[in-house]
């Protein structure tokens, strides 16, 4: 197999990995702004719509609940921005990572399973019924959408032989992964758009429960909430490249290049699909998960795993 082509970068560079997942969150947060600005028919262009939101919500007060957890509450709201910067230590910009882990694909499913916790105590630590209610809707999507994310994550591992995200950029010269692992791919992308609570995946936020996880957050909390979601989506982006897109695989351009192209491609496309999936009913899209989405990553997996075996 062919050896992950990475160096690992000193601690330094963690502060510019941050400040560029930070402009791909305000790039995707630009682009929903836009195209909500195209949707409503809003004269507003809507590209400066995050500018004037950061804006608002700094001079915003923090709302206080009566006998709310405010730690649980705290830790909850700032949560998902938590999330994606420990995604994008293990995502390989070209030849350079910050953490070469030889379990990196296994250390994006424990940062997914933080979100499960994150959305939850969001929910429960502001001590209101419609917050509760968000959160429970969350874990109730979480409960289909979790297990085919994982066995998605194990399509590529099998077909590289192996849990390094280098090896896995690196094993696929010549054939991006997402060419012969389609089911998995999608399934990967469906929960990215879940752990970031968007699109199919908002009843969460529940506009027919008075706001969802969201209703009692305000000023900083929800500005670190909301914020957390675009930066998820863009960490989301940017591992499915190394994973299933090629990594910095492309011509004339540089491989970190080419990376940081195939992530905005992606999550421009993830911030479309806001407005062209239906939302999804837990308890329907429950029964999706089980019987459709499982198995057909598992007979992915499967196919997967007799053409690694035959190339051994």
């Amino acid at each position: 197999m062919p050896e992950p082509a990475v160096t690992v970068v000193p601690a330094g560079w963690a502060l510019p990995a941050a400040g560029l997942l930070g402009l791909l969150a305000v790039a995707a947060a630009a682009l929903d702004g836009f195209l909500t600005a195209r949707t409503t028919g809003t004269s507003s262009p809507g590209l400066s719509q995050p500018f004037g939101e950061v804006a608002r919500l700094m001079r915003q007060r923090r709302r206080t609940m009566v006998a709310a957890d405010r730690l649980l509450w705290r830790v909850g709201s700032a949560g998902l921005l938590l999330m994606a910067l420990m995604i994008i230590t293990v995502v390989p910009l070209g030849r350079w990572t910050l953490f070469d882990l030889d379990v990196g694909v296994i250390w994006f499913n424990a940062m997914d399973v933080l979100a499960w916790a994150f959305v939850w105590l969001t929910g429960w630590g502001a001590n209101s019924a419609h917050s509760l209610v968000g959160g429970y809707r969350f874990l109730a999507h979480g409960l289909a959408y979790e297990l085919p994310l994982m066995f998605a994550l194990v399509a590529p591992a099998v077909g590289a032989s192996s849990l390094n995200v280098g090896t896995v950029a690196a094993a696929q010269q010549g054939l991006w992964f997402v060419v012969w692992m389609p089911v998995a791919f999608v399934v990967f992308c469906l929960g990215v758009l879940a752990i970031a609570v968007w699109g199919p995946f908002a009843p969460a936020l529940g506009a027919d429960v008075a706001g969802g996880v969201t209703a009692e957050l305000s000023g900083v909390d929800r500005l670190l909430f909301q914020g957390g979601r675009y930066a998820l989506l863009a960490a989301g982006a940017a591992f499915a490249v190394p994973m299933f897109l090629g990594g910095g695989a492309g011509p004339l351009l540089p491989a970190w290049a080419w990376v940081l192209v195939k992530t905005l491609a992606l999550l421009a496309v993830f911030v479309w699909l806001r407005r062209r999936l239906p939302v999804a009913r837990p308890d329907l899209f429950m029964e999706a998960g089980w019987l459709v989405l499982l198995p057909a990553v598992l007979l992915q997996d499967l196919i997967v795993a007799v053409v690694a075996a035959g190339r051994s």
